[in-house]
């Protein structure tokens, strides 16, 4: 059960390996664009390309769905990257259902775990794979697996990796609840547990009172989606890219200072450099390139 990019390789680790995939559950195909031009989820392309029976229910608790489910008679259900479960899909299957969460639980519960991992500066991230129970994220581990975030990386890299990391974890867990070496154990909440709520546009606009790591670490959290932005004349900016320098200054935080072409925003601990960027109306960009065609007053303030 999937739906975007991330589940993708799972599914095709677990074809790869010869499991017996009786059914794959996927969003329905939603119309798109100007052109209203029918889009079909990651995990249904694949799915067709694999030769796999596919489901496209629009409601998880209809009749028709559940009874179509059942009729495909699973052993095991696997979730990644999907919709919330009602408990008659999830309990059906006699191994049960689990699911492959990209943090490290029971850190990031959530929509935007790999966002929020980068945005609070952690300096390790992973994939998480534990059976599915009533409250969301909290069901018994039964493997990870860690890999360190560079402090210059942003969530792109990150997603990438795990999505790969996330296939391997799939089969590995597949063949322990078939083999029946698998030890599920319940999730320590000991600790103070950080949270990876959905992410709104809103949500999106960089605070230039914030440090300099802050600023840093926001940025990258959002690129290259759904990305950080800032207001410049009325305009909407998009910051893509962009790299610290750390200085003494007495600017006002949000100064924008044009120095030997670069755009940089002052802010506490130095500068926030922009490296590539993207302006309303107009496509993403080097900052260079922006700066050839686009006059700025030294000194506005964000």
């Amino acid at each position: 059960m999937g739906t975007a990019e991330f589940a993708v390789p799972s599914l095709k680790r677990l074809v790869e390996e010869g499991f017996n995939i009786v059914g794959v559950v996927t969003a329905p195909d939603k119309p798109s664009g100007r052109g209203l031009k029918i889009n079909k989820s990651h995990v249904k392309v694949a799915a067709e390309e694999l030769g796999l029976n596919i489901l496209q229910p629009e409601k998880l608790k209809s009749e028709a769905f559940v009874s179509d489910l059942k009729a495909l008679n699973a052993d095991l259900q696997i979730v990644v990257a999907f919709r919330m479960l009602p408990e008659v899909v999830w309990s059906m299957p006699k191994e049960g259902t689990f699911n492959l969460h990209s943090s490290l639980l029971p850190q990031y519960r959530g929509a935007a775990p790999i966002n929020w991992a980068i945005i609070n500066g952690d300096k390790e991230s992973g994939v998480t794979t534990f059976f599915l129970k009533h409250e969301i994220d909290t069901g018994n581990i039964i493997f990870q697996d860690k890999t360190a975030i560079d402090p210059e990386e942003n969530v792109g890299s990150l997603y990438a990796r795990l999505m790969q990391m996330g296939g391997e974890l799939t089969f590995k867990t597949v063949k322990a609840i078939i083999d029946g070496t698998a030890q599920p154990y319940v999730q320590d909440e000991s600790e103070d547990l950080r949270h990876a709520p959905k992410i709104f546009k809103e949500d999106c606009k960089i605070d230039w009172t914030k440090s300099l790591d802050d600023v840093h670490n926001f940025t990258r959290g959002l690129s290259p989606y759904p990305v950080a932005w800032t207001e410049l004349e009325g305009k909407n900016l998009r910051v893509f890219k962009a790299h610290r320098e750390a200085a003494n200054h007495q600017k006002e935080n949000g100064t924008l200072v044009l120095e030997n072409k670069e755009l940089k925003v002052a802010v506490n601990g130095g500068y926030f450099v922009l490296d590539e960027i993207q302006i309303q109306g107009k496509k993403r960009m080097k900052t260079t390139d922006f700066l050839n065609g686009f006059q700025l007053k030294e000194g506005t303030i964000l």
